[in-house]
């Protein structure tokens, strides 16, 4: 709910708590008498019946009932008039289970309980239907109890209750008669109970003292009645998370708009435009409609509302301008959110209706833009004399900070990340009351402006992924006392401090990637002590972890030192990281054997260093949280650990470039979100597990280079249908292709050469649906590993990578892997003729048969595969003639069909006379170019082509002068009767004129386009 209904909520709370008697004993008061005996008794029978892991009732014991938490007594009879016991910190309060006693029923004079947040449904499930029995009761709150059955019947009797609150239980409703007798209610939240087969409309109508309901999440259905509900005097209305599909199904909310202060009605299927009707909720000060589908402009009646202070309208399709009485007559808007909208148009008339008018903004303090398609340069916010909030991230803006931007400013927090913003910084001396700056994720360059020392209340600076390019130094943050998030990761950064530097401020995030932090470890780290985010990445640090580093801060959840050059060995972790932290280690030199590590962790990564030893360790920091696990190119060795059933939201394993060894255990089946396994080159054997069926959500599956044997298992097929890359290479496997590996649709790299597969290469391979049709790939293959979201938490991505044999290298491929499409089934001993369904994968780009026992002729339709780069048919039993279709193979820069039984003439082209006669050799009846060995006819064809080039020679001599001549000549002639002939045209026809530079600039586009295309081909080739 929004900001000011959640005040409104506690205040009623505090009314409806003083209403029930004005009169109350509290713990912290001073009282004249004590509890009566009979109700402390029925208090104690209660507590038994509870489960305190939390140590809340305590202070229950002592003689006085009215001095324990939670209990209220009247200070004048000692009667306990009120219960309350609701779980007040979900961060940290365990929440009280077991029993609700119907002791309860002896404390006659109660009528205020809260028990919210709890968790008795774990245990007694339904709510106890007792409690219809405290007849005096005011205020009921069970909410948030895990509570499930039917809402008690006997409720209809507490009708004296003003205020309940039954949200988010697994509640069923039958029917709300019961609802009816509550003729005293003001509160009524019943959120996240399904409501879609009742009338409950007709239910809260009934309720004419009724002010305040909340009904988010509750499956509400369209309501068609046309009962007039203008009697109901609502003031918040909560109706988020439903079904509603039409403005027209809501006509009872329009008939109570008079009464109307918050209205939620977000994250509906909303459709069509806003209505006027809006304009009538003269008292409306907050209103969200975000997160529907509604188009169209923002209706002028908006201006009407003229004690609008929050306006929400994230996560639609509107268009247009704001309309322009906004600007005159919402002079009180404070927040206004368009996020995640459609709006056309330059920025700058987009915000001309909002702000036209003298001294119409005064009171405007937060405009929030962001998520749009906004364009333009950015807007003269001086003007705005009391904007605190500058929100328009993720737009389309261009240009400069304008000279405005070098006035006095009162904004608090500016955020202009994610858009094309060029240029450098401007004075930022002028923005001494900035709290927050975000302008990550754009076009700027230069320099950091040593004026930034003057925000001295800055708490975040966000300067990410720009075009920066200096040497910062303490002077920069000189009086940043009030730092919190310093993010200046992915430019071109040199911080240089000195060895002694005491930094003013305790960060919270550090965020330096792709910064130059110097040779040594940055010393001024050791100052920080409450970081929960570190990231020094690519930071070209060259030393040995100093011992004080590892004394980590307490609330540490993501640490990130890869891709440096850092030594030494890595000591015990266990207890050094908060709950859910991530650690990424890939890429440096560490030494010994892995450390000891928290069992909570998310994710681990620690490849490319020289760990050793066996990684039994996995087992014990196995959770169900863990979702990421990258331990390749190490010097581990052992057996693989079988506690992967306890890891069931893995996304990434990679143990590949180990010393393993033994087989694969079975309950790598219970990986079910499993996406990308390696296990490439290691001396794991055994067959593939069958559980392995289970991770049907792998794209990518390289256990290439161990000693897996059997043969290629059919449920690769059949249950792994989402692969994109598939690698066998280099094992055992014997059998036959089994042709299920056909309904591998998404399959772009396939590699099973150097196996012992026989047998013929399946026709079905057209299945290959990403090798036939073309789609727009991404070069890298990104997987989302994030299991929390910090603040500023980015380390929730993973390149997927492949060991690939591209151009006769074997390489590893990571962020081009996207862009390779390939099949290899080399050294095998495949046998028959290679299928012509190989001519549909048009969109292939390696090609490797070479080595098997193949026969027949070349596919004659080759010349389709039109993409090709790299083909190797070498050292098969292929015959006939090469097809001519290879002179269209435009792209092929890798060629080998030697050692083959191929004939006749090498088709002429300049591609395939560019290949070294190598390429050709073994072939005994191949003739031509570049093979030494002639074509029959060949040396005829020669001799009479010297014959013709002489007696060209000597007619050239003679005419030579004659020719040269006549052109100086003819060009003269000609330049002058085509200009006057073009242009004397043109003079005579203005048309004419205007359509022949018109042809002219066509002719000149068309040209720019067809170079720009060869281009982009180039560079794809260049990439992959």
């Amino acid at each position: 709910m929004l900001h000011e209904g959640m005040i409104m909520h506690v205040f009623l709370f505090m009314l409806l708590f003083l209403h029930i008697k004005p009169s109350v004993v509290t713990s912290a008061g001073v009282h004249n008498v004590t509890c009566v005996l009979k109700e402390r008794q029925a208090l104690l029978k209660f507590q038994q019946g509870l489960v305190d892991d939390n140590g809340q009732l305590i202070s229950w014991g002592t003689k006085d009932c009215c001095t324990w938490r939670g209990v209220h007594c009247d200070k004048l009879t000692g009667y306990v008039v009120a219960l309350d016991l609701h779980r007040q910190d979900f961060s940290f309060d365990l929440p009280l289970t077991g029993n609700i006693s119907a002791s309860l029923l002896e404390l006659q004079h109660l009528n205020y309980l809260d028990l919210g947040g709890n968790n008795f449904g774990d245990s007694q499930m339904i709510i106890p239907e007792f409690l219809g029995s405290l007849g005096n009761l005011q205020y009921l709150n069970l909410a948030d109890n895990s509570f499930v059955g039917e809402i008690p019947h006997g409720f209809a009797n507490l009708t004296s209750l003003h205020f309940l609150d039954l949200g988010y239980n697994v509640l069923e409703v039958v029917n709300l008669d019961w609802l009816t007798n509550l003729g005293k209610l003001r509160y009524l939240d019943l959120s996240g109970i399904s409501l879609a087969t009742v009338d409950w409309l007709q239910a809260v109508s009934s309720l004419s003292f009724l002010t305040e309901l909340h009904l988010p999440t509750c499956g509400l259905p369209g309501v068609s009645s046309t009962t007039n509900y203008s009697s109901m005097a609502l003031s918040i209305v909560d109706l988020s998370n439903n079904a509603y599909v039409s403005f027209s199904e809501l006509e009872w909310l329009f008939n109570s708009s008079s009464s109307l202060v918050d209205v939620d009605i977000s994250s509906n299927t909303l459709q069509g435009p806003i209505p006027d009707d809006f304009g009538n909720m003269v008292k409306l000060r907050n209103l969200s409609l975000a997160s529907n589908a509604l188009e169209g402009k923002i209706p002028e009646s908006f201006g009407k509302m003229v004690l609008l202070t929050n306006l929400f309208l994230s996560n639609n399709l509107l268009q247009g301008n704001i309309p322009e009485s906004f600007g005159r007559n919402l002079s009180q808007l404070q927040w206004l959110d368009l996020f995640g909208n459609n709006f056309d148009g330059e920025l700058q008339e987009f915000l001309k209706g909002l702000f036209d008018g003298e001294g119409a903004t005064g009171s405007l303090e937060t405009l929030r833009l962001g998520n749009n398609k906004l364009t333009g340069s950015l807007p003269d916010i001086t003007r705005f004399s009391s904007l605190k909030t500058f929100g328009l991230r993720g737009n389309q803006l261009n240009g400069s900070f304008p000279e405005s931007f070098s006035q006095v400013s009162n904004l608090v927090f500016l955020d202009l990340a994610k858009n094309r913003i060029t240029g450098t910084l401007p004075d930022l001396t002028y923005f001494k009351s900035l709290k927050k700056l975000d302008l990550g994720n754009n076009q700027l360059h230069g320099k950091l402006p040593k004026s930034i020392a003057q925000l001295i209340d800055l708490e975040l600076l966000d300067l990410s992924s720009n075009l920066f390019k200096d040497t910062v130094s303490e002077a920069h943050f000189s009086n940043l006392s009030s730092l919190k998030v310093l993010h200046l990761a992915y430019n071109s950064f040199s911080l240089e401090f000195s060895t002694n530097w005491l930094p003013p401020f305790q960060l919270d995030v550090i965020r330096l990637a792709y910064c130059r932090l110097g040779n040594h470890f940055p010393k001024w780290i050791r100052t920080q002590n409450n970081y929960s985010e570190l990231d020094m990445s690519y930071a070209a640090i060259s030393d040995k972890v100093p011992k004080w580093f590892w004394d980590l801060s307490p609330r540490l959840t993501y640490l990130n030192l890869s891709y440096n050059h850092l030594s030494g060995s890595v000591p015990d972790l266990s207890s050094k990281l908060v709950s859910y932290s991530s650690l990424d280690f890939n890429s440096n030199q560490f030494v010994g054997s892995v450390p000891s590590l928290p069992p909570d962790l998310t994710s681990l990564h620690l490849s490319k260093n020289m760990f050793t030893g066996p990684v039994s360790f996995l087992c014990s920091i196995a959770n169900g949280y863990f979702t990421s696990l990258d331990l390749s190119d190490n010097k581990l060795s052992g057996e693989l650990p079988d506690c992967w059933k306890d890891m069931p939201e893995l996304v990434i394993f990679n143990l590949g470039n180990n010393n393993f060894s033994g087989k694969v255990p079975s309950s790598l089946g219970s990986l079910y979100q499993l996406q990308t396994l390696n296990l490439r080159h290691n001396s794991l054997g055994g067959e593939l597990p069958l559980s392995m069926k289970n991770c049907s959500k792998l794209n990518i599956l390289d256990v290439g280079n161990n000693k897996f044997s059997g043969t290629i298992p059919a449920w690769v097929g059949t249950h792994l249908t989402s692969l994109i890359v598939l690698s066998l290479r280099s094992n055992k496997f014997h059998g036959s292709i089994p042709p299920e590996v056909c309904h591998l649709n998404s399959i772009q790299i396939l590699d099973l050469s150097q196996n012992n597969i026989s047998g013929k290469i399946p026709a079905c391979i057209s299945n290959f649906t990403a090798l036939v049709q073309s789609r727009s790939s991404s070069g890298a293959l990104v997987f989302n590993i994030s299991a929390y979201e910090g603040y500023y938490y980015q380390g929730g991505d993973y390149v997927g990578n492949a060991l690939v044999q591209w151009k006769r290298h074997e390489s590893e491929y990571r962020n081009t892997l996207g862009y390779l499409k390939s099949i290899d089934l080399s050294s095998n001993k495949l046998v028959g003729s290679i299928p012509g369904e190989f001519a549909s994968l048009k969109e292939l780009i390696s090609l490797n048969l070479s080595r098997n026992s193949l026969t027949g002729s070349i596919m004659q339709k080759i010349g389709q595969l039109n993409m090709l780069e790299s083909l190797d048919l070498s050292q098969n039993q292929l015959s006939g003639l090469i097809p001519k279709g290879f002179v269209g193979l435009n792209y092929l820069s890798v060629l080998d069909l030697s050692y083959n039984n191929l004939s006749g003439k090498i088709p002429s082209s300049t591609q395939l006379q560019s290949f070294d006669a190598s390429n050709y050799a073994g072939n005994v009846e191949l003739c031509g170019l570049p093979l030494p060995k002639k074509c029959p006819g060949d040396e005829t064809d020669h001799q009479q082509n010297e014959d013709d080039n002489l007696k060209d020679d000597d007619e050239d001599d003679d005419n030579e002068k004659v020719v040269t001549t006549g052109f100086y000549v003819s060009s003269v002639l000609g330049f002058a009767v085509g200009f006057w002939l073009v242009f004397g045209t043109l003079q005579m026809k203005p048309v004419w004129e205007h359509a022949y530079f018109k042809f002219l600039k066509n002719t000149k586009e068309g040209i720019y386009k067809t170079i720009s295309a060869n281009a982009a081909r180039i560079g794809r080739i260049c990439r992959c």
